[in-house]
């Protein structure tokens, strides 16, 4: 029985599209053994989170116990959001953020990402969680980065030297720690 992979693409005009080589990468690393599920994530603009947190827990729901779930950009901080806000009935093998952004400020159409003041604390502690950044995204700052550090101080934090927002469409460091579970 292949392992189930959910991931979450992250925004922008075309955030599906620019990610569906991310999940390539990944589904190429894992091998045959791993079954990549990659929605669509929705874009409505009267949700203050564009439907995602509803679409996040619609997906998880139908994953079996065990899979891993990895979000790319928005995808891994909404993902940080809905675990952080709700009781998932699911057990996941491991959660891994790929460059996600710590939304703050007074925005409008910001305040539906941002996480909770207390939301680290609110983290399911029974798998771990990975968080990868590389030192030269041009799209989420580095204090961001540091920040996640600092409030989720348990986590495996995993800095690369090089590689953008989109780690050069190369997901290895991601996929070396899902077999390592």
């Amino acid at each position: 029985m292949k392992k189930q992979v959910l991931f979450i693409h992250g925004g922008g005009d075309d955030g599906y599209g620019e990610d569906a080589k991310l999940a390539a990468s990944l589904q190429k690393e894992l091998g045959d053994d791993y079954e990549i599920t990659y929605p669509q994530m929705p874009s409505i603009d009267d949700s203050p989170d564009f439907g995602w947190l509803k679409q996040i827990e619609e997906e998880i729901s139908r994953l079996k116990d065990g899979a891993f779930w990895v979000g790319h950009s928005l995808g891994a901080s909404m993902l940080l959001k809905y675990l952080s806000e709700n009781k998932v009935q699911k057990k996941a093998a491991g959660i891994f953020l790929i460059a996600p952004p710590f939304w703050h400020g007074k925005e409008e159409w910001k305040q539906g990402l941002k996480l909770q003041k207390d939301f680290a604390e609110n983290l399911p502690k029974a798998f771990p969680i990975f968080v990868y950044y590389c030192l030269d995204d041009e799209v989420v700052p580095q204090d961001q980065f540091a920040t996640y550090k600092q409030q989720m101080p348990w986590a495996t934090f995993r800095e690369i030297e090089s590689g953008g927002h989109q780690l050069d469409n190369n997901l290895t460091p991601v996929s070396t720690d899902i077999k390592s579970l």
